[in-house]
């Protein structure tokens, strides 16, 4: 890296974001375009950009800066928030985080973000309504079946959610039929070999080819594991603490939870992964983790199915990585 870069930290919230560097020290901008225009114009090329990926506040300024020509690195919240537990840090502000991020830049390898394409943005943004209907739904339901064990409140109030659900299904499967229209339009190949793995259906690719960027934010199948929780976490130290080994649970939910359903029709149509929970069941462990291997298992063979650019191979016999 050149010697001449400055690292400049960021800390964006709703309306302003905080920027530190060790030759200019603290300066708060507004959180639009002219504050976008005023930052730009108080940096050069020599300057790297490393900022939070918070929510949707992080995005503009990213972009803008990107559209410009300017360095960005974009860095998970918990890391950095790790970071500064590493560091004793006591001060929680704006400016303390602006400064902290700053400091990670320097002593950290950063690598250069780019924007993911318009359709997995759009994609990702009705998946996000389609969470919310599907915890609306879910709520409704326990309400309806809460009503209807202790045969109360029946009549008008119970066919008013029966036709909230009704809408909510309409407009679940309309969003759904958005994505997958946009999916086809730009990912039509991967998504139809995603397809061919037994007990993959349609739902999954999509959120596979989404929740990914089309396979190409990660460089191995492990990678991809973790950051949908199902990589086993092991906790032991010397002979007093060997606690069981359990899987993270960070990331997406919603592609775990699919993937997981996935894994019981595998376990019959899926000759490798019926192998594989075979063996684990065999050797007296746990169905559930025989599961959760099955979706490891599942995600080699999406992983090995998009870089290779082949359609699943139901004979092969060989690791899917």
């Amino acid at each position: 890296m050149n010697k001449s870069t400055i690292f400049v930290g960021i800390d964006i919230s709703k309306d302003v974001f905080d920027v530190y560097d060790s030759k200019r020290g603290h300066i708060q901008y507004c959180n639009d375009e002219n504050g976008f225009k005023l930052f730009r114009k108080s940096i050069t090329a020599d300057h790297w950009c490393v900022m939070e990926a918070t929510g949707c506040y992080h995005h503009q300024l990213a972009i803008d800066l990107f559209n410009n020509g300017l360095r960005v690195s974009m860095i998970n919240p918990l890391i950095i928030k790790r970071f500064i537990q590493m560091k004793l840090n006591q001060v929680k502000t704006d400016k303390s985080d602006a400064k902290m991020i700053c400091r990670y830049g320097e002593e950290q390898a950063m690598e250069l973000w780019s924007p993911e394409p318009d359709y997995i943005v759009e994609s990702k943004t009705l998946q996000g309504v389609v969470r919310l209907y599907f915890k609306q739904r879910t709520a409704l339901k326990n309400t309806l079946h809460a009503m209807s064990t202790s045969k109360r409140g029946k009549g008008k109030l119970m066919r008013s959610i029966v036709r909230q659900l009704r809408i909510l299904d309409k407009e679940i499967g309309l969003l759904e039929a958005e994505i997958e229209k946009l999916i086809r339009a730009n990912e039509q190949e991967l998504y139809t070999r995603l397809n061919t793995i037994p007990s993959v259906g349609r739902k999954t690719a999509m959120l596979l080819i989404v929740s990914t960027n089309g396979f190409r934010d990660f460089e191995s199948s492990r990678q991809l594991s973790s950051y949908f929780g199902l990589a086993p976490n092991e906790r032991s130290s010397g002979s007093s603490i060997r606690g069981k080994s359990r899987i993270s649970k960070t990331g997406d939910s919603l592609v775990r939870n699919h993937l997981f359903l996935c894994s019981f029709t595998a376990c019959i149509h899926n000759p490798q992964c019926k192998a594989l929970y075979d063996r684990i069941v065999l050797k007296g462990k746990s169905k559930k983790l025989a599961l959760i291997a099955v979706c490891n298992k599942l995600i080699k063979q999406a992983y090995g199915i998009a870089k290779s650019g082949l359609d699943y191979d139901r004979n092969h016999v060989g690791r899917l990585s």
